[in-house]
């Protein structure tokens, strides 16, 4: 299967352009959330290069950020680059696991492989199993107790595009899938 970032802009734009006022836009070297301003009028979900990941995992952070966070840029989120302590590390995997969660959930409706980030290859190590395990949890959260509407709109996209026949399940997802 095919899987080009420009099919994910397409298809954001068409979920969300008018409604959110906000654009999904690839080719930087660092990832980045942009709120309009008075040079750009439209909200700019930036990704990495071309990489169809980064893509759906800013997608994925824009989907938990609500109206407040979205007019800061990168959400007004704390981030710590590769390097992290052991406590820093724990404070990035709390605001990662429904971003990863909905990511995961991407991916599936994709067809596309997915695997936990922790994004901390040069800092202390730590045991992921927990925060995988947190992942899970609120992916079967979310399947049993109802993705948020906007995800769920660009999940209802992703399988029209990728995988018309596809239903996501919940014993899809599981630890060993990681």
């Amino acid at each position: 299967m095919n899987h080009d970032c420009q099919d994910l802009i397409r298809l954001f734009g068409d979920c969300f352009a008018a409604d959110f006022n906000t654009r999904l836009i690839g080719g930087a070297p660092e990832p980045v959330y942009l709120p309009a301003d008075a040079d750009e009028p439209m909200h700019r979900i930036i990704f990495t290069r071309d990489y169809y990941r980064s893509a759906l995992h800013e997608i994925a952070h824009w989907c938990v950020a609500g109206a407040a966070r979205r007019e800061q840029v990168d959400f007004g989120y704390w981030y710590a680059p590769d390097g992290r302590s052991a406590d820093q590390q724990s404070a990035f995997e709390q605001v990662e696991v429904k971003p990863q969660a909905l990511e995961w959930l991407f991916c599936a409706a994709t067809g596309h492989s997915f695997r936990v980030s922790l994004d901390n290859l040069s800092g202390e190590s730590t045991d992921p199993t927990p925060f995988k395990t947190r992942v899970v949890e609120q992916v079967h959260a979310y399947l049993s107790g109802g993705i948020p509407e906007r995800p769920a709109r660009f999940i209802d996209a992703l399988l029209m595009h990728y995988r018309p026949q596809a239903a996501l399940q919940i014993s899809d997802f599981s630890l060993d899938a990681l």
